[in-house]
């Protein structure tokens, strides 16, 4: 540890303002790592959790629905995002993952379903409300020439998350509910040191600035208005962003959201039966969503062409489940279908998602506009996760996959054709250019 950084800490934990740089970069990004490793956890489970429990396949999907895949993502990301931008980003920090280790502490003792159904709940609002302002406090922290680098770190985070979660996983199969517990203690453990770690953040300077804007035109005597949901809503530049994204992230994430939570189903309708295996699989791909992530997004998302970029990712998306909707299901096939999706989600709609979203909206409306999107997307997923269970047990793989498709065509559609020309801009220069002048607090 450099010695400014151990002279700030004590028993108390990091000091305020010494956690910077790239340390709080990765302090910020956990936020993915434990939102994704979440749902994987759960995902690895669900067949566990109902034997013990004896669940039907619709309370599977309620359960799911209401998880950090879903609907308690969703509540998370409406209530975060609003206050992320009236009393700033690192106050999210402070109280985001209490709530998350509450969660993850009732779901490893659980010994009755209630207990299960509340820490599912808990984390999922917990996530909701620190992955938006996540994603908003990275981006106002990066360089302007590094930030597509930065943003990527969340993303990288977030594939860290299932490739490890699924190997733990996978090593823990033989000892059944004592393993998924084990799983969810170690996600414990992880905000534990996350939280101590983010004690030391800084606030986002421009929000900060933002703030003492404010502040100056107060005493001043001015009458200052908060830009809430209300003018995020209205305002004609951010109604347009607003639906260009839903279009990229929503349909995507519809798709990656049922995979995240219910995939290991999916390759035991294929018939892969051995939960080993299924995890197995979900290795492979989560650590080819890694490598792209990184050799893809960040390494060339300040470089080159954005639009190209997202194209790729987005079209290999559709490829690799057209692959297998439409040939013969064999495990060779399946390792194709995993190193194809890991690759075009290392690239795709989500880690544009995290970056466009960020430059698109104005400071005062950037945490919201990301609460907005979050909640709407995980309101998609969980209206189709509630019923995805069924659907695959009644009409298969063919039929689900089906509207896999339809979903990612019209996510590449909507991305490639609305894709932003901000490669290289500072935030500040890409707020005039969207909305004629600076946006006042």
């Amino acid at each position: 540890m450099p010695d400014d950084d151990r002279a700030a800490t004590d028993v108390a934990g990091p000091r305020p303002g010494t956690v910077h740089g790239w340390k709080a970069t990765i302090a910020v990004a956990m936020s993915n790592y434990i939102e994704a490793g979440s749902i994987i956890a759960l995902a690895t489970s669900l067949t566990l959790w109902q034997e013990f429990f004896g669940f039907s396949d619709w309370t599977v999907g309620l359960v799911a629905a209401l998880s950090a895949n879903a609907f308690g993502a969703a509540i998370g990301a409406a209530i975060g995002g609003p206050l992320g931008d009236r009393y700033g980003r690192k106050f999210i920090y402070t109280y985001d993952l209490v709530l998350y280790m509450v969660g993850t502490l009732l779901v490893v003792f659980a010994t009755q379903a209630w207990m299960l159904v509340v820490g599912v709940v808990l984390t999922g609002i917990a996530v909701g409300a620190g992955v938006p302002v996540a994603w908003t406090y990275i981006a106002e922290q990066a360089p302007r020439l590094r930030r597509a680098r930065h943003v990527g770190t969340a993303q990288l985070a977030w594939s860290l998350g299932p490739a490890v979660v699924f190997a733990i996983a996978t090593a823990l199969v033989p000892l059944g509910v004592l393993g998924t517990r084990i799983v969810f203690a170690h996600l414990f453990v992880i905000a534990l040191v996350t939280w101590w770690v983010r004690r030391g953040l800084a606030e986002s300077t421009i929000w900060t600035a933002q703030k003492d804007d404010r502040d100056a035109a107060t005493s001043r005597g001015e009458t200052v208005r908060h830009r809430g949901l209300r003018e995020l809503l209205s305002h004609p530049r951010n109604v347009k962003a607003l639906l260009f994204l839903i279009g990229v992230y929503t349909l995507w994430n519809t798709v990656a959201g049922q995979m995240g939570i219910f995939m290991p189903r999916v390759y035991q309708s294929a018939g892969v039966e051995n939960p080993a295996n299924q995890n197995l699989l979900q290795v492979l791909l989560w650590t080819m969503t890694v490598v792209a992530t990184y050799f893809g997004f960040m390494l060339l998302g300040d470089r080159i062409d954005r639009r190209l970029l997202y194209g790729i990712g987005a079209a290999l998306g559709i490829i690799a489940w057209v692959l297998l909707v439409f040939t013969h299901v064999t495990m060779p096939l399946l390792i194709m279908f995993a190193v194809i999706w890991g690759v075009s989600a290392g690239i795709g709609a989500q880690a544009f998602y995290a970056l466009w979203t960020a430059e698109m909206f104005a400071t005062p409306y950037r945490a919201s506009a990301q609460g907005v999107l979050f909640f709407i997307a995980r309101i998609a997923v969980g209206l189709l996760s509630y019923f995805f269970p069924t659907l695959l047990a009644l009409q298969g793989v063919a039929f689900v996959g089906t509207i896999m498709i339809v979903l990612l065509v019209g996510s590449l559609l909507i991305g490639v054709i609305g894709a932003p020309d901000t490669r290289g801009k500072s935030l500040e220069q890409i707020e005039e250019e969207r909305y004629g002048a600076r946006v006042q607090p």
